[in-house]
């Protein structure tokens, strides 16, 4: 009788990637991104265990945001303190801190738990097309804005 394959959890050493976000939609950029670091491209997948690889998102300044959002849509979060609700425009966001934007895109689309957590950690936004991670030798991954897929 043959026995199924089961991944060992946390095997640690994940291939590194780089995506540029340049003038690519912030919706489409980031469920490829979730997609590589919760491992779903991988034949080994298991939905408890952290089997993804690392993403480095670079030109995160030059993301775009279609329709109106740019000028509509809005990021609420509360300070922790009473009457501490805040609000700040996406435009304003992209415009100060555009890796935040990204990593809140990204964060909303992994597990809500622990798991979710500790995929966050293997992402790396940088707003300029340069990044220290040189060293990993990270493989480009083009993202096909037409069809929402990857050209790899």
């Amino acid at each position: 009788m043959m026995k199924t394959y089961y991944p060992r959890g946390g095997s640690g050493a994940g291939k590194w990637y780089v995506i540029d976000a340049a003038d690519v939609p912030l919706g489409r950029l980031a469920t490829r991104v979730a997609m590589v670091l919760r491992g779903k491209h991988r034949p080994d997948f298991t939905p408890h265990l952290d089997l993804g690889d690392h993403v480095v998102v670079i030109n995160a300044g030059k993301v775009v945001l279609t329709g109106k959002k740019r000028e509509d849509k809005v990021h609420y979060y509360h300070t922790g303190y009473p009457g501490g609700i805040r609000a700040v425009g996406y435009g304003r966001m992209l415009a100060e801190k555009p890796g935040r934007a990204v990593e809140l895109a990204v964060r909303r689309m992994l597990p809500k738990n622990r798991l979710g957590r500790s995929l966050l950690r293997k992402l790396r936004v940088y707003r300029e097309g340069d990044h220290p991670h040189a060293a990993q030798m990270p493989e480009a991954l083009a993202l096909d804005t037409k069809r929402g897929g990857v050209e790899a």
